[in-house]
């Protein structure tokens, strides 16, 4: 009983020691570094998944060379090109050995007889509906191919190749330049393509989560001996670039540039479309650069080579660094600007790190802040309820507006050379907007509307820009879209929003985009001063069409008179013809007489000097000059000249063949004009005089 009664009181504790809650465990500070944060929220830099992850890279790649091109003005020669890797490859990339299937259960694609049968027999049957409807001649759609049994393993991997003509990097920077995340060189105030520090980095980092293989660069200066070759990594943890071999090599060729190459994980399949669309776009803004865009796969049929060439050689001025406007600052930066000043005092401070802010304006500023400011006073001397109080003074205070010169949009020209030479539009018309400012950042609008053109879908196209990038994703809240779609009345302008191929390019520019989200893919329509930009930029473009078009629809209706004149002439002939030998033959009975050119008509028409053939000639050369008139003025409106063109003799390079066409009358009629005028020459210079001997 005491041993039974003992354990019962021991089972008993045991079982209150196990529901007593346990004490959590001291949280210990963590620290993350910028590499590791971005891995792991990687969709803040647009790798979202496989298929956004391959058109990133290709994104960042391209834009990158861009900058790297423009910043030495040269003009940009960009290759791209995906290779796609098969499992086997990329097994024998990384040293690993293929495997067949031990146990087919244990994956995730395995199918079962019975689910086989049943996929096989839907199959059947949808071939059987599509071989009746061909038969019946009804449009017969393209089977849609069934979706694989594929794994989640399975993945499809890329190799992204990138080369361009830039002014490539130094050789002791590349490791850092690539293998350490938010490092670069376009944290200054200017307008600039990209603004993290990310781009190649994340690609980076995305290669060693989705394949673990390093990337590799090569790159060149101008007037550099050797190429600087560098195969790296990173490492996450501690956000710095880990090295596996960097060397110089010969330049044998005087190559500058940089060739970056990274194998990642992809989906070509599905954004094969928005890859390419944004290819096209970027041959739009930038059509003084040369674009060859390459996807290599094992299947032939698969592979794309597509040449976007160079339309101009003119290209924008390079963006300057400017400085922070006054209503733009806020503490934080103000302090920045504090501790990287070289200026000893608070007046040359004001002067020389602010845009807009001349001597007497710094005076002024300085005196309105209070007893305890002076100019001379020393500025990193300032405490910190004192920069509170500058801060509120340059919120507060009015402040000219920052000039647009720091900026580069692309150009009237360059749009419109670059819409023509993607689209073949029937019309088009560009406007470039003067420069304007939202809270103390300046910016530009730049617009072109078209109608018609290749491979353009009927209703609106629009084209977004922001620093000459193209905008693909996240396009319904974009401030283009809906100022395109409802603040623009299309009709008031002769264009058919529905039927027409209308396409709409707006392109911003400035230091700061007001992007919306962390993608950087949309700017918001919260902004009323870009709004209205966006909206009077459009606008501007349609007035323009609607004059073009007035003059097509009058044109049109000229020529459509002109048939239906032509198409009556027969009938007015024979009537015309008719009413006439009436009345000459009441002229000849003298039932009722005509006198002066109406009897001389009268008595051709009995004589048969006039008949339905004289009528119908000089109907139709009446309809021919009424159309010659109409044709003319038009011509006329739009600057083309009545003279006729003259034929133009060009004499040919080759020295053998030295002729002149003697026998042409504008040269006879030009020769007997020379010899008129040099014989009056003559003639008052007294050289026609006979002189004695």
């Amino acid at each position: 009983m005491e041993i039974g009664g003992s354990s019962e009181s021991q089972n008993e504790t045991k079982k209150g020691k196990s529901k007593t809650p346990r004490k959590p465990k001291e949280s210990l500070l963590k620290q993350k570094s910028p590499a590791e944060f971005f891995a792991e929220n990687k969709n803040i830099a647009g790798f979202d998944n496989p298929g956004k992850s391959l058109y990133t890279t290709v994104r960042e790649l391209v834009e990158n060379s861009l900058d790297s091109a423009e910043s030495i003005s040269e003009l940009p020669v960009v290759e791209i090109t995906i290779e796609e890797i098969g499992k086997s490859k990329f097994n024998s990339m990384i040293g690993l050995v293929d495997r067949e299937r031990v146990d087919a259960q244990l994956y995730d694609d395995y199918e079962t007889a019975k689910a086989r049968e049943k996929r096989l027999a839907k199959e059947a049957r949808a071939q059987e509906v599509q071989a009746k409807n061909a038969a019946l001649g009804k449009k017969v759609k393209e089977q849609s191919t069934m979706k694989g049994m594929k794994g989640r393993g399975e993945a499809s991997f890329y190799r992204v190749t990138c080369k361009d003509n830039g002014k490539g990097m130094p050789h002791d920077d590349i490791p850092n330049m690539f293998g350490r995340v938010l490092s670069g060189t376009k944290y200054g105030l200017k307008q600039t393509r990209g603004k993290f520090g990310l781009g190649a980095k994340m690609a980076l980092i995305w290669s060693k989560m989705s394949t673990g293989l390093p990337i590799e660069i090569s790159s060149s200066m101008k007037a550099q001996s050797y190429i600087s070759f560098c195969r790296l990594d990173i490492d996450i943890h501690r956000n710095i670039p880990h090295i596996h071999l960097h060397e110089k090599r010969n330049n044998d060729d005087c190559w500058h540039g940089a060739e970056i190459q990274v194998v990642i994980e992809g989906n070509w399949t599905t954004y094969r479309s928005k890859i390419l669309h944004y290819m096209r776009q970027m041959a739009v803004i930038t059509p003084y650069a040369q674009f060859l865009f390459r996807f290599i796969s094992d299947a032939p049929d698969k592979n794309v080579t597509i040449k976007f060439a160079r339309r101009t050689d003119v290209m924008p001025p390079v963006p300057l660094e400017t400085k922070h406007h006054p209503s733009s600052v806020d503490l934080l930066l103000i302090k920045r600007l504090i501790a990287e000043t070289s200026k000893q005092n608070l007046l040359q401070f004001l002067q020389h790190e602010f845009v807009n802010i001349g001597k007497s304006l710094a005076e002024r500023l300085i005196g309105e802040m209070g007893p305890e400011f002076s100019p001379k006073m020393v500025v990193k001397s300032l405490t910190d309820q004192q920069i509170v109080r500058i801060n509120q003074l340059f919120r507060q205070a009015k402040f000219d507006d920052p000039t647009g010169d720091c900026l580069s949009p692309a150009g009237e020209y360059n749009l419109r050379l670059g819409i023509i030479k993607e689209l073949h539009p029937d019309m088009v018309a560009t406007y470039s907007g003067s420069a304007q400012v939202f809270e103390g950042h300046p910016f530009i609008v730049e617009a072109g509307v078209s109608v018609g053109g290749k491979d353009v879908k009927q209703g609106l196209n629009i084209f977004r820009f922001a620093n000459r990038i193209p905008l693909l994703f996240e396009q319904g809240a974009d401030v283009v879209t809906r100022t395109a779609l409802k603040r623009i009345n299309w009709g008031s302008y002769k264009v058919n929003q529905t039927q027409d191929k209308i396409g709409v390019f707006v392109s911003v520019v400035s230091t700061k985009i007001p992007f919306k989200g962390t993608g950087k893919e949309y700017i918001g329509d919260d902004i009323n001063e870009i709004a209205t930009a966006v909206k009077s930029a459009i606008q501007q473009c349609c007035i323009q069409l609607k004059s073009k078009i007035i003059k097509k629809m009058l044109a049109r209706e000229q020529q459509e008179r002109k048939r239906n004149l032509s198409r009556y002439i027969p009938d007015a002939t024979n009537a015309v013809y008719d009413v006439l030998k009436y009345m000459s033959q009441s002229h000849a009975s003298k039932k009722k007489r005509y006198s002066g050119e109406e009897a001389e008509i009268l008595g051709n028409i009995t004589a048969n000097l006039i008949t339905k053939e004289t009528i119908k000639e000089k109907l139709a050369e009446h309809v021919e000059k009424v159309d010659y008139e109409m044709a003319l003025e038009y011509a006329t409106q739009t600057g083309v000249t009545e003279e006729p063109r003259e034929d133009i003799f060009i004499q040919t390079l080759d020295p053998e063949n030295k002729f002149i066409e003697f026998q042409s009358p504008i040269f006879v009629f030009r020769l007997k004009k020379l010899c008129a005028a040099v014989k009056e020459l003559n003639t008052r210079l007294g050289f026609n005089r006979v002189r004695p001997r």
